[in-house]
């Protein structure tokens, strides 16, 4: 059988020299130069690799699985399965049989259940969707272990999801567990405490604890669509949020964003996100002032009152950017060069409020980036009330601690955690379409073409 197999990380290496070990004819593809056995055969496109396949294994990431699909539905053979493993909610399913938009190629949502790491090819993979049973005979010649659920696409990803609550809330314990004996010097005694409790011992501490830290980006998206399906507001789901933003405080740690982030013009994540999480258009920056990514520390504080201010000052850590939420009180600045001494030599990265500042020429000439709505020589009151790192509003929309905040020449755009890295890859691919458009209007402008591609 023919088998291509898209996405060559972890998971799908396995998947693909697993099928080859069993005499299968196996193509992949990975943009990334990844290292990957001889007998697999690798394509230059997605649209190249699945020619002539029987079976379509898509192991992308979620955030590429849509483009993925319209890829693969270029060179598709007729009467081919398209099994989109990728883990994500139901309706990233739907937009990947949407993205197909073929009758003669079936779409099988799958989800795989266990570690592929410790179990291989034979780690049980749900399949849902009308061709589940047939996706599922494919995959057990193929040697893989399916379980056809259900004929409603979706189902699948649904129950992994739930999983999700139990298996990443499991593992962010276990990693926090291990983090506070860390300060306390007690690794071993800590390990050996969570090994009696687990069926695979010191194996499985290590494996979960690993695993939390390596994937630990992917399963706080998986929190958050885990999340979204149980419904109700966070808050009524404690352990789960606490798990997910656990997640995202370790990938934060081994994978910074914000150098990415700030290459990308806010018009550009903006176009990229439905236009939402864009301040209001009268916060601006104060100077010229370069392009700044970072994490938010939040401050919620009395109008014309900057108490909280100076606590956040405090609490602040070298890369965050101050988010002060004034209500929108343009009459008493918040901060001015004193504070923005201060912030310099904490390693803040900026302040941004939809109150006023003042002190504007002092700002440009010690180079601190400030956004406002303002500016006011008259100065603040130092009373509070106020309150630091709680959500807030700013400008029109909501921050909460810990999400990413881009802001350069154009204005101020807040980026939830768990979308950063989705949002900034498709900021990059904004970026580029707009790049292959200017190319077009100016090859059309040198050969003297009337029309050109619109926007």
């Amino acid at each position: 059988m023919r088998v291509a197999v898209l996405g060559l990380g972890e998971a799908g290496r396995v998947f693909a020299e697993g099928f080859a070990d069993r005499g299968h004819d196996v193509v992949g593809f990975d943009p990334a130069d990844v290292s990957v056995d001889t007998r697999i055969q690798r394509s230059r496109s997605v649209a190249e690799a699945v020619t002539g396949a029987d079976v379509i294994l898509s192991l992308t990431t979620a955030a590429h699985a849509v483009t993925a699909a319209t890829e693969a539905a270029q060179g598709a053979r007729s009467g081919a399965i398209y099994i989109d493993v990728n883990a994500g909610a139901p309706a990233l399913k739907e937009a990947v049989r949407d993205a197909i938009q073929r009758p003669d190629v079936s779409v099988v949502d799958g989800a795989v259940i266990g570690s592929v790491r410790s179990l291989g090819v034979g780690v049980e993979v749900l399949l849902a969707g009308s061709a589940a049973e047939e996706a599922a005979q494919q995959l057990t010649l193929l040697g893989g272990n399916p379980n056809a659920i259900s004929d409603v696409l979706g189902d699948a990803s649904r129950r992994k999801l739930l999983r999700s609550v139990f298996m990443k809330g499991l593992g962010a314990l276990i990693s926090e567990s291990m983090d506070a004996a860390d300060a306390a010097g007690e690794h071993d005694w800590m390990e050996f405490q969570i090994a009696e409790a687990l069926a695979d011992g010191v194996a499985g501490v290590e494996r979960l604890h690993t695993g939390t830290h390596l994937h630990a980006a992917r399963r706080a998206r998986e929190l958050s669509d885990s999340l979204a399906g149980l419904g109700g507001s966070e808050s009524a789901w404690p352990m789960t949020s606490a798990a997910r933003n656990y997640h995202l405080r370790s990938s934060h740690s081994t994978m910074d964003l914000s150098v990415r982030l700030a290459a990308i013009p806010t018009a550009a994540l903006g176009d990229a996100g439905d236009r939402l999480g864009l301040l209001h258009s009268a916060v601006k920056p104060v100077w010229e002032a370069p392009a700044v990514a970072g994490r938010a520390l939040t401050v919620w504080t009395r109008p014309g009152d900057n108490a909280a201010v100076h606590q956040a000052l405090e609490q602040a850590r070298p890369g965050d950017i101050l988010m002060v939420a004034g209500g929108g009180h343009l009459e008493r600045a918040l901060m001015g060069e004193l504070i923005g001494e201060r912030a310099v030599s904490k390693g803040i990265r900026a302040f941004i409020t939809d109150g006023a500042v003042r002190d504007a020429e002092e700002l440009a000439r010690i180079g601190f980036p400030v956004w406002s709505a303002g500016v006011s020589p008259a100065g603040p009151y130092k009373d509070g009330p106020g309150r630091v790192d709680v959500p807030i509003s700013i400008g029109g929309v909501v921050c909460l601690p810990g999400d990413y905040v881009v802001a350069d020449a154009d204005g101020v755009i807040v980026i939830p955690g768990a979308q950063a890295e989705t949002l900034a890859a498709r900021g990059e691919a904004v970026l580029e379409d707009e790049a292959r458009r200017r190319r077009e209007i100016l090859r059309a402008r040198e050969s003297g073409e009337t029309s050109c591609p619109q926007r």
